[in-house]
């Protein structure tokens, strides 16, 4: 169907706003995770998929950085092997880290793969095992209370932490034209496999590749205040002081610290966006209102 007059000059004009930021940000790299709401839902990833590859089209160096958190519980449901958590994180035995490699470094990944390929791109999925990517180290949990003289040391199984990033794999794939998009699953020295948490991933990533912008999808709006507004641009001294009196606490820390740390080492600028918005990605990277929160070293 043709566009009317009046519809073409609105899309000409879009383009036209975007123009200062794909000027900025062509030739630059953007790691972004993916994950929540937009993981599910079949119009938020075909969208997903479709600004990932506008990106790559007007010179952008888009890295992908996926989770999988409710694929692997349904599965691991269906295979009727029970699951528990600790701190927020799955406890991971070695059953359960065959069902977490099976859905985050194949089908999860593959769809990913298939939805950036189906909208034009050029994607490759791999996880953090291909190539060694992401080396990885166990996780140590510990948890005290005041009736305790030591804390004590909680055994989470296969769950890791990045200990280093192979940024030649990454390089090599950009550098071909293609899209990496990458399962958050790392190998120690000795080849044993860990579930690593995908934010965490993404913002190692996007340090040692010394991104440009860091972006996390979410199922919340962004960072609000007590009254619920969503808080646009921020400073890390700002970032901190809303941690310190208590306003950003719960599960929003973990994801707040890993936008802090990648922008202490580096980053550009780190964003928390709503990805139950569709085009959340090109909304965030090409419009000056964003959808979300825009976290940087500015004023700091």
């Amino acid at each position: 169907m043709s566009l009317t007059r009046e519809a073409a000059i609105d899309t000409a004009r879009v383009l036209s706003k975007a123009l200062p930021y794909i000027q900025r940000f062509s030739g630059k790299t953007i790691v972004v995770k993916f994950g929540g709401n937009a993981m599910i839902d079949d119009q938020l990833k075909k969208s997903f998929a479709r600004d990932i590859v506008l990106m790559k089209l007007v010179g952008i160096n888009p890295v992908v950085v996926h989770g999988g958190g409710p694929q692997i519980g349904r599965l691991l449901k269906a295979l009727n092997i029970e699951s528990s958590f600790v701190d927020g994180m799955r406890v991971t035995d070695s059953k359960t880290m065959d069902v977490v490699e099976m859905v985050l470094g194949a089908s999860v990944n593959k769809e990913i793969v298939t939805l950036i390929n189906h909208a034009g791109g050029k994607a490759i999925g791999i996880t953090g095992k291909d190539g060694q990517l992401l080396l990885a180290k166990k996780l140590n949990v510990s948890r005290q209370t005041p009736d305790m003289k030591e804390p004590e040391i909680i055994d989470i199984g296969h769950v890791g932490e990045v200990a280093g990033v192979n940024v030649g794999v990454i390089n090599t794939l950009t550098a071909g034209n293609f899209i990496p998009v990458i399962a958050p699953i790392g190998v120690d020295l000795e080849g044993n496999s860990y579930n690593i948490n995908a934010d965490l991933v993404a913002g190692k990533i996007a340090e040692v590749l010394m991104a440009e912008k860091l972006l996390l999808l979410t199922n919340v709006a962004g960072l609000q205040d007590r009254q619920g507004t969503v808080l646009t641009g921020l400073s890390t001294a700002q970032v901190d002081s809303l941690i310190a009196d208590g306003t950003v606490y719960g599960g929003m820390l973990p994801k707040i610290n890993c936008a802090l740390d990648a922008v202490r080492s580096g980053v550009r600028s780190a964003h928390i966006i709503d990805g139950r918005v569709d085009h959340a990605v090109l909304l965030e990277i090409f419009t000056d209102e964003g959808v979300g929160t825009l976290i940087s070293n500015l004023g700091t």
